[in-house]
């Protein structure tokens, strides 16, 4: 029994000391930490990477590249539907025209009448120019119309703004627009009462006065009428102004009025009587 309690039992291969077996548990556990902290970094890492891409989707590189095939799109299917005439719906814009460019690249354009005057396309190596109350238009693209020849050619050349007005084109070629207002105030209508007898002399003279205002008006109207005809038409285009006119001697008489103007004034009387039916 003795014997038995004296013995020394002696551990076996399978079995190992406390230290050993500690720093093998230590070992093992520092290196499970280390892999698991660069593994938590690197998704970490791949996760952020991911919302970066995810964030920038679209960049201006895709939207540029988005417009310019909206806008060569558009552009082909307006060539296609106005018959290959415009890649532009219709619309030239200014800067697509050379003769434009170079004009606003070189200024406005000053000439006196007879500068102008040589601009009426007998010299075809010159451009054709209208004028309209003293704004000159470059007409080249109708030559047809405005070049020698054309229906038109009297305009060209020149400031013919009271023919613009009283559509007189042989008697009034000039820019001359004094007087011209009478062709709109009407002319007493002796076929006709209107009551003006009943009216008293300062009475006539302010419904004189209403009416001339009323005429410049109209002459006003008209040519602004046409220099917006020019100024927006897509083949003419303004280049520049009229200089050097004289002044009109104050003792000059007033134009006359064409024939064409006189008979289209309107009949005081008449126009009268038929507002009162």
């Amino acid at each position: 029994m003795s014997q038995l309690r004296q013995r020394t039992i002696h551990p076996g291969p399978s079995s190992s000391s406390p230290s050993s077996s500690s720093s093998s548990e230590s070992e093992s556990g520092d290196f499970d930490i280390t892999t698991f902290a660069e593994s938590k970094k690197n998704t970490h890492q791949e996760s952020a990477t991911i919302y970066d891409e995810e964030s920038n989707g679209i960049t201006l590189a895709d939207i540029i590249r988005v417009l310019v095939t909206l806008t060569v799109a558009l552009c082909g299917l307006s060539y296609y539907m106005t018959l290959s005439e415009s890649w532009f719906w219709g619309y030239r814009p200014w800067f697509t025209k050379l003769p434009v460019v170079m004009r606003y690249l070189r200024g406005p354009l000053y000439l006196t009448p007879e500068q102008l005057s040589l601009y009426n396309g007998t010299d075809s190596s010159l451009p054709l120019y209208v004028a309209v109350n003293g704004t000159i238009f470059d007409v080249s693209a109708n030559r047809g119309i405005y070049g020698p020849g054309g229906s038109y050619n009297f305009f060209a050349g020149r400031d013919a703004t009271r023919a613009f007005v009283t559509g007189c084109f042989k008697e009034d070629l000039t820019p001359d627009l004094d007087g011209v207002e009478e062709m709109f105030i009407p002319v007493d209508d002796v076929d006709v009462a209107d009551g003006s007898e009943n009216l008293t002399s300062r009475e006539k003279k302010l419904r004189l006065e209403q009416e001339v205002r009323a005429a410049k008006a109209q002459v006003r109207k008209k040519v602004q009428h046409w220099h917006d005809f020019f100024h927006s038409h897509k083949k003419y285009f303004e280049i520049g102004k009229i200089i050097g006119v004289p002044p009109k001697a104050p003792d000059q008489p007033k134009r006359e009025l064409c024939e064409g103007a006189k008979r289209s004034r309107p009949k005081r009387g008449k126009a009268t009587s038929e507002g009162n039916h």
